[in-house]
């Protein structure tokens, strides 16, 4: 009988659900692999779209993982000085195949200390911060360096998916995955990078989200200083 292959995902207050869900959705379905859905208890964690996921695990409780993922959002700032989560990550990294994330949660490897020297995508908006922790920020949608693989932001979170999936059960059942979910992309917009949408729009973004990067970067600065 084959071994099962143990994946886990790191749930937290206000994470962006798409980015723990889109690669869940893949993942769930390799072959053996059985899903970890992990917070400090079992409480419902609130998502930033207004419902909660109900763990399936917790720290105590959780078995080693073949890979963990570290999901982004906004409440991804908390987490970057919060030491049980970070030790946590810490413990698994040591007997994981694959130290994962999609989004922001790249800047809580780093904080974690487990992406100094490794390339790293995150999402457009915080890939500058990722140099603090000693990872080399890379503008693809999935990066793979040695066994750190990490999406950009949200929506990449299926194509890493996808890619880890053929990483750990082969290419053919990567694709046939993908057709069975009939991942077909076909936006009806091309303003999904900030090449293609343009300086204005990127600019009119950034002046949005301008409170939340101040909160990201204050976290991140606090971090790699208790890092160092």
């Amino acid at each position: 009988m084959a071994d099962t292959v143990h994946i886990g995902i790191l749930l937290f207050p206000d994470l962006t659900q798409l980015d723990a869900t889109g690669p869940a959705q893949v993942l769930c379905r390799v072959p053996n692999a059985k899903l970890h859905m992990i917070w400090k208890t079992l409480d419902p964690v609130p998502t930033d779209a207004g419902f909660s996921i109900v763990p399936t695990t917790t720290f105590a409780d959780c078995p080693q993982l073949d890979v963990i993922c570290v999901p982004g959002g906004g409440g991804q700032v908390a987490l970057m000085t919060d030491e049980e989560t970070l030790a946590f990550l810490r413990k698994q990294a040591v007997g994981a195949r694959y130290v994962t994330s999609v989004c922001t949660g790249s800047l809580v490897l780093g904080a974690a200390g487990l992406l100094k020297g490794y390339k790293s995508a995150c999402h457009w908006s915080s890939r500058e911060f990722l140099p603090a922790f000693g990872a080399i920020p890379v503008a693809d949608r999935v990066v793979r360096d040695r066994n750190r693989v990490s999406g950009g932001g949200v929506t990449a979170g299926i194509d890493f998916g996808l890619t880890l999936a053929a990483e750990l059960a082969g290419e053919e059942v990567a694709k046939s995955i993908q057709l069975t979910l009939e991942y077909d992309p076909q936006p009806p917009f091309d303003s999904g990078s900030p090449e293609k949408a343009g300086p204005e729009r990127v600019k009119r973004l950034k002046e949005r989200i301008h409170g939340m990067l101040q909160k990201r970067q204050k976290a991140n600065d606090d971090a790699a200083a208790k890092l160092a």
